[in-house]
């Protein structure tokens, strides 16, 4: 079978790559491994996490704040299956959506995995051992990644569980140990805390979400501790071992000191591996690197020219919109267009509650650079809608150059804060001043006020909480 382009991996860049490139033209092939279609952030990532952090979120809220509004439950508890199967109802709508993209954008779905023969050529064989030959002009490889573990550490996936067996449980666990600070440990770790399970986390570096603004990570501890997590920070994991009934984790701190942790399940989430096996790289010409990404130039294109790779197989933050930019990017490079991707404006978010956004540079990486800046804040304690709504921790903090006040980051922990970063993307891509963001009209009451207001504190200590 002859197509303009193939395209190995359906999550959000491959998918994304195939519908753009079937808009411009191309005759496309999609191949998935899996029966399904959408990789990781649709069947094991970003949708069923959002599911069970929403539910978990309605519980936590009917127990905690309900009473205050002079709504009273009585009884109150928790059917676990049901809010399994909605999770796994809202991600097999999302499934079928992918699939009906598929079909109205006209491109060939081949399930099984696919691995180079020559540049030009790839093999798809099925689970039942049936194979099919592609012959493309070009392909892109965006096979995604998959969960990390630590050398040494059995990843039993029964008690010593990565995020994909943590989001499919039987049962809410009495107690977690969470293995990482990060953005998966955190979120999978708030579900669980929601619904009354004790949560430890034990993380490497000084600070949760390290890669974030420190504010962030420093404002998000407090309010998860208030949420009944523990934490042991600066520590490194020597050792888990699964006990049959729980699990044992040793550490060791900054001072050599050990600590000796039980609890029902161990989740380990730290962090994600580009996933390549199986492709036959080899047969393509492309090596991976010592982190097992694959090098690409700035068109994204490997060493092997007809060749492309997207997400999480390449350097950058493994999120799935940065994926979804890079497969249309690639699309429309390979269709003679002229693309371009802002790497330094890519939001990342936490799903916690409260929510963290940031976009931009973090105030330590401008001071590491020694541009002159100031900031500017603005707490949702004074935000009318925060308090209404019983949501007042965080803050929104504005970060601008000293002499031009053009905006370089902008960090915000908060109620709906991922949706307002979007907010700050847009002024940041136009390369606003904190003025400019200052003297647009917000609607009030809004969470996105706190945003307005940094900016004011930012540029001439106008704000209200100034």
């Amino acid at each position: 079978m002859e197509y303009d382009l193939v395209v190995i991996g359906s999550g959000p860049g491959g998918y994304i790559a195939a519908i753009r490139a079937s808009q411009l033209g191309l005759k496309t092939a999609l191949i998935e491994k899996y029966k399904t279609l959408g990789g990781t952030c649709l069947n094991v990532g970003c949708i069923p996490s959002k599911a069970l952090l929403d539910s978990s979120e309605h519980y936590h809220n009917a127990l905690h704040k309900f009473p205050v509004h002079g709504i009273n439950l009585k009884g109150m508890t928790i059917d676990f299956s049901a809010m399994m199967l909605r999770k796994n109802e809202v991600v097999a709508q999302m499934n079928s959506g992918t699939a009906y993209l598929m079909k109205k954008n006209k491109i060939d779905v081949f399930t099984g995995v696919g691995s180079f023969t020559d540049t030009k050529t790839i093999k798809v064989t099925s689970a039942d051992k049936k194979e099919s030959i592609l012959n493309t002009k070009y392909t892109i490889i965006a096979t995604g990644s998959k969960p990390a573990s630590l050398p040494g550490l059995n990843l039993d996936k029964k008690r010593i569980i990565s995020s994909t067996e943590a989001l499919n449980l039987k049962e809410i666990p009495k107690s977690l140990i969470v293995i990482g600070g990060g953005v998966i440990g955190l979120e999978l770790g708030s579900v669980y805390a929601r619904l009354g399970t004790k949560v430890s986390v034990v993380e490497y570096m000084d600070s949760v979400i390290p890669t974030m603004d420190r504010a962030l990570g420093k404002e998000l501890q407090r309010t998860l501790k208030k949420l009944g997590f523990e934490f042991y920070m600066k520590h490194k994991v020597t050792g888990v071992e699964n006990k049959g009934k729980k699990v044992v984790l040793k550490a060791e701190n900054a001072k050599s000191e050990n600590i000796e942790l039980e609890a029902e399940y161990c989740l380990v989430a730290v962090g994600r591996k580009p996933y390549t096996e199986g492709l036959g790289l080899e047969n393509a010409g492309i090596k991976t690197d010592e982190k097992g990404r694959i090098p690409v130039d700035e068109k994204l294109q490997t060493k092997t020219a007809n060749i492309y790779a997207i997400g999480d197989v390449i350097a950058g933050p493994m999120l799935a919109h940065k994926a979804e930019e890079e497969g249309v990017f690639v699309a429309e490079v390979i269709s003679g267009q002229k693309p371009h991707i802002n790497y330094d404006l890519i939001p990342g978010v936490v799903y916690t509650w409260p929510e963290v956004a940031s976009v931009g540079q973090t105030e330590e990486q401008i001071k590491e650079a020694g541009l002159p800046y100031k900031t500017g804040t603005f707490s949702y304690k004074a935000n009318g809608r925060a308090v209404a709504n019983m949501d007042n921790n965080g803050f929104a903090k504005v970060i601008s150059h000293q002499e031009t006040d053009e905006v370089l980051g902008v960090h915000i922990i908060g109620p709906r804060a991922a949706d307002i970063i979007g907010e700050a993307a847009v002024a940041m891509e136009f390369r606003a001043s904190a003025e400019d963001i200052g003297r647009i009209c917000h609607a009030h009451p809004t969470f996105s006020e706190a945003l307005k207001e940094a900016a004011l504190d930012a540029t001439d200590k106008r704000s209200l909480n100034s």
